[in-house]
């Protein structure tokens, strides 16, 4: 817990004193404590207990759990540096810098776990969300991402297991209340940390504790079920432990039974876990017998199997396949004569120790440095740290189902707060720039300059882990360029640089669509066509919205002869377009135009839906005014005509044609292309080569496919489609085709 008093400068005398930095780890201890004790004598914490009192109890805990004599001392000037103006400084000159960072980090760890839990405290008492829309399953994921991140150096993470069952202690003790939010944390974080690194000790007391907080009315009546049957339940377990220890020294074994306690959140979970009541628990009563050796074990587990019965599916080798956080025990359950079942742990003394101080014993690696000392060595040391590395992602993965590199995963990450106490999760080396886009786009792209732990530091400053980032915005505008240059540092992010390249994308396009608005409309005001919708328009473009062709035609890939093809559509009484008259003369019969079977002199006119050229099939349709429109006999217009008025059909044929009077015919010829530079240019030296007369070219591209239409003017029609073949044959060339 954060002391509430201001920091204030340690006496020079006592920093005199203390000066010297080759003590053994007993006497730092001492040192320690003299040099916290004029800070802290007089402190209190938030809970109200005596500051240089919860120290002692810290350093108790570390030293019941097998912490060395450095690490105790640790917890001293954890707490004494908040009261020191320099306290990196000062602890490094009295006690070494490895004394030095541990304090600063232990301390800075507590500070932004207390902003956190104050911000959620306050935000819930006014009734509103908590910061950054945390919930409290939220806030335990960023206290547990906030341990993780601190746990680079490994002691931090015990030091604040020991100091949050002390502070659980004395509110128990004290009948202090508790807040929600530190209860639930303890239970949801620290007790699973605990039991990931194996220190069952505080482990348990930290679930009981924080469950008599959280759930007050059911530990009390779990409390009261056991403290009615205390007498008795502990009288049998008495004479089941003297009738084990009998019956294993007669087999030439010696050992140590003892009488397990049952820890009351365990029962409870049990019970809701399995939906039983409280008389149909297996191990209110339990044993443990720890032995010398790992042989002895199963010997064991075979006198108790022979002298209780056991109960059938109820027996565990943790032995032969250890807990993930290397726990190892046998566990069975029997029944004794009258019927009452028994919990049995059998393990050896090696195994009791670990179960019951876990890891402990391996911190000492950071006080033992490159040479080692006290009879630990480096190699054993290091071989130590990667172990409880493991078993600390492993804990993650258990809570939060992530995965990855184990290296990775603790150094490639930082942890900084928002101004209401909210955890932002960054890669190793961002900025404040990264952290404004991961709070909100919008703050990204107005962000200014940036306030760190209050001070204003240039935005390409790397952030460390617990700083509090505030960031300091524009009203409107944009990002710069100058954040996408990887030189100049201000972006480590890769979510926070697609954000600024997609706002400079947005802005081109923006730019590109206003562009091909402006010409469109314009076109619309030369045709007198200003009262038609822009979505209609591009609907008969096939463009799925107005923007989409405004872009298009922006980037300059859609013609807008293609716009003005549909804003002066054909006249609804005749579909075909720029009528070509012909009126055969009376002798002109040879000179290739069209006869009308049985009629003279009558006015025809080749249609230009389907441009019909000899030698096609073709047939006539009497208009109203304009004589006979000559369609090919397959055109689609002609069938919905003859649907209507099958009258007005009739029957014509082409004319003989004569050296002298070869006429020739207009044909509309489409091509589908890839398009590339010199595709126009290739197909019309096809057409030129083949000696046909281009008369008219319509182009558009769209996404890389050009649709070309020719209208090219042709004697005999049959010959067109060997000129067909040719232009298909060129390069990127998808389809060429009669129209």
């Amino acid at each position: 817990m954060q002391a509430q008093n201001p920091a204030r400068v340690a006496p020079a005398p006592v920093l005199a004193a203390l000066a010297a930095t080759s003590d053994e780890p007993s006497a730092a201890l001492e040192r320690a404590r003299a040099f916290a004790e004029p800070l802290l004598c007089a402190e209190t914490l938030d809970t109200g207990e005596n500051t240089l009192l919860h120290a002692d109890a810290v350093a108790a805990i570390l030293r019941g759990i097998g912490g060395s004599d450095a690490m105790q001392a640790a917890s001293y000037l954890v707490y004494a540096s908040a009261y020191l103006s320099k306290p990196h400084e000062t602890i490094a000159r009295a006690f070494g810098p490895s004394f030095a960072d541990l304090a600063l980090e232990t301390t800075k760890l507590v500070r932004v776990q207390r902003m956190a839990r104050l911000a959620q405290h306050a935000a819930a008492q006014a009734g509103l969300p908590a910061p950054m829309a945390q919930s409290t399953a939220a806030q335990t994921e960023s206290v547990r991402k906030m341990l993780l991140a601190f746990s680079r150096d490994l002691r931090v993470v015990l030091l604040r297991l020991a100091s949050r069952l002390q502070t659980l202690r004395y509110c128990a003790a004290s009948k202090a209340q508790v807040d929600y939010a530190l209860a639930h944390e303890s239970l949801q974080v620290f007790a699973p940390l605990a039991n990931r690194l194996g220190i069952w000790e505080i482990k348990w007391e930290l679930e009981d504790l924080a469950f008599r907080f959280l759930e007050p009315d059911t530990y009390r009546s779990i409390a009261r079920l056991l403290d009615e049957k205390r007498a008795g339940r502990e009288a049998w377990i008495a004479e089941q432990r003297q009738t084990l220890s009998d019956a294993l020294r007669a087999q030439g074994m010696p050992a140590e039974v003892q009488g397990r306690p049952k820890h009351i959140y365990s029962i409870v979970k049990k019970m809701r876990g399995k939906g039983l009541q409280f008389e149909q628990l297996y191990d209110i009563r339990a044993l443990r017998i720890v032995v010398p050796a790992l042989a002895d074990c199963y010997a064991a587990l075979s006198l108790v199997h022979s002298r209780y019965q056991p109960v059938a599916g109820e027996f565990d080798d943790y032995i032969a396949k250890p807990k993930p956080n290397g726990y190892q025990s046998l566990h069975t359950v029997v029944r004794d004569a009258l019927g009452y079942p028994i919990e049995v742990q059998i393990r050896t003394q090696a195994m009791h120790d670990h179960a019951e101080h876990g890891v402990a014993a391996h911190w000492a690696y950071k006080e033992a440095g490159a040479k080692g000392y006290a009879g630990v060595s480096a190699s054993s040391a290091y071989d130590a740290k990667i172990a409880v590395l493991r078993q600390l992602l492993a804990w993650e993965r258990d809570l939060a189902g992530s995965t990855g590199d184990v290296s990775a995963a603790l150094d490639d990450r930082i942890y900084v707060l928002t101004p209401d106490a909210a955890v932002v999760e960054l890669p190793k080396g961002a900025t404040a720039v990264d952290f404004a886009y991961c709070v909100h786009t919008s703050l990204g792209h107005r962000c200014r300059g940036a306030r760190v732990d209050g001070a204003m530091l240039p935005l390409n400053t790397p952030l460390q882990n617990g700083q509090t980032v505030e960031i300091v915005t524009a009203r409107e505008g944009g990002p710069s360029r100058d954040w996408l240059n990887p030189e100049l540092g201000y972006l480590q992010s890769a979510r926070a640089r697609a954000k600024v390249r997609a706002w400079f994308n947005a802005q081109a396009m923006g730019e590109t669509v206003a562009r091909g608005r402006e010409a469109v409309e314009k076109l619309l005001q030369r045709e007198g066509k200003t009262a038609l919708r822009l979505e209609d328009l591009a609907s008969q473009l096939g463009f799925d919205s107005a923007d989409s062709l405004f872009e298009v035609v922006g980037k300059d890939e859609f013609s807008l002869r293609s716009i003005e093809a549909v804003l002066r559509p054909s006249e609804p009484a005749a579909p075909e377009q720029a009528p070509l008259l012909r009126k055969p003369s009376a002798g002109a019969g040879g000179k290739g135009g069209v006869l009308v079977v049985g009629v003279d002199s009558l006015l025809t006119q080749l249609a230009r839906c389907c441009t019909p050229a000899p030698p096609d099939l073709i047939t006539g349709f009497v208009t109203r005014g304009r004589g006979v429109s000559v369609h090919r006999s397959d055109c689609s217009n002609l069938r919905n005509m003859v649907s209507r008025s099958a009258d007005r059909c009739i029957d014509v044929a082409w004319a003989e044609r004569s050296a002298a009077n070869a006429s020739v015919y207009p044909v509309d010829v489409s091509v589908e292309a890839s398009d590339r530079q010199g595709l126009l240019r290739d197909i019309s030296e096809v057409f030129t080569k083949e000696k046909m007369n281009v008369t008219g070219v319509q182009t558009q591209s769209v996404r890389g496919t050009a649709w070309m239409t020719f209208t090219v003017e042709v004697a005999d029609s049959g010959r067109l489609a060997r000129v067909l073949q040719l232009v298909s044959a060129l390069a990127g060339v998808r389809s060429a085709r009669r129209r």
